[in-house]
């Protein structure tokens, strides 16, 4: 099978389009014929080899054998079960996070049944791609202070991106009021998802205008604890998705010493693991509630481009792979 192959930490430019083996599932296992993958920040972040603690997961010189083909969301029809496996069958269309394997950059694809779920109906395969990881982040991010209550504003920083699309479509469902944080060529897609304010975060620091917020999903994590905390209003939850190892200390240390002086506001990391809501984004899918926003797709031999301009930070909501057209 045709994959997407890494063997050294770096740019793009190192990736390689090559023949390898097609994996054999496990007994708790599937064999996914990947149509559609999409790309994260973890993606990124990997290949980069940086933050460093990120290459205890794939080697600490260089991607280890097993370890060298990016993509953890993918689309696509189950092609062989294990033994073990009792929920899917062959011919079955299923999407889903595979942070525990990887490997979606690729044809083929192996997968515990346990991350996977029914593609979305009337899905296409690029849609169910661009869902698993930034929708599920979205969610539990949203979910941090509790179920949001018609009224209460959140402030989604990073509105623009992969996450903060999904997170401005579920919370305007809930009701609430909402406010997104980008760059000025992001403004137009966080509005006509249904924002109800928008914020050029190079003309504006939400942390310094005097407006205060029920909850702040943090995609971004470019400020200060102190600086969010003086967003919050009492009772208020930030909600931090990914992010440098110092500020996730830093969150944990004002977390507890707020414990300790009796701060009602809340600091929070997201990191509840995949999948984790899956079943529930389906249903908003299906429902015509929630719909994925993609900003362009690439082929499978193309992934280094993808990458590339992944990495300039321009892209509006996901950017999805086609590995089967």
């Amino acid at each position: 099978m045709k994959a997407i192959v890494f063997t050294q930490y770096g740019l793009p430019d190192g990736l390689e389009l090559k023949e390898v083996p097609k994996p054999e599932p496990r007994d708790d296992e599937v064999l996914i014929r990947v149509h559609a993958s999409s790309i994260n920040s973890w993606d990124w972040e990997f290949l980069n080899g940086k933050p460093f603690i990120n290459r205890l997961f794939y080697g600490l010189l260089k991607p280890g054998p097993g370890k060298q083909v990016l993509g953890s969301d993918v689309s696509g029809t189950v092609e062989e079960i294990g033994k073990a496996v009792k929920r899917f069958q062959p011919g079955d269309e299923v999407f889903g996070d595979l942070w525990d394997n990887w490997g979606g950059f690729a044809e083929y694809a192996c997968a515990k049944e346990t991350a996977l779920e029914l593609k979305p109906l009337h899905s296409t395969f690029a849609e169910a791609a661009s869902i698993p990881q930034a929708g599920v982040l979205a969610l539990q991010g949203l979910l941090k202070g509790g179920q949001l209550k018609p009224g209460q504003r959140v402030l989604i920083n990073g509105a623009g991106g992969g996450v903060g699309t999904f997170a401005i479509q579920i919370a305007r469902h809930w009701g609430a009021d909402v406010t997104g944080v980008d760059a000025s060529h992001k403004l137009d897609i966080i509005r006509s998802l249904g924002a109800d304010h928008v914020i050029d975060f190079n003309q504006d620091d939400f942390t310094n205008t005097g407006e205060r917020y029920d909850l702040v999903v943090d995609c971004q994590n470019y400020r200060s604890m102190f600086d969010h905390k003086r967003a919050l209003n009492p009772g208020g939850t930030y909600a931090m998705i990914g992010g440098s190892i110092p500020r996730v200390y830093q969150l944990w240390l004002l977390s507890a010493i707020g414990r300790l002086i009796r701060d009602d506001r809340n600091l929070c990391l997201v990191a509840e693991g995949p999948n984790k809501g899956l079943t529930d984004l389906r249903e908003l899918i299906e429902a015509g509630k929630l719909v994925p926003v993609i900003d362009s797709s690439y082929p499978l031999c193309e992934v280094p481009e993808a990458l590339r301009y992944f990495g300039e930070g321009k892209h509006k909501g996901k950017i999805v792979i086609l590995t089967k057209t």
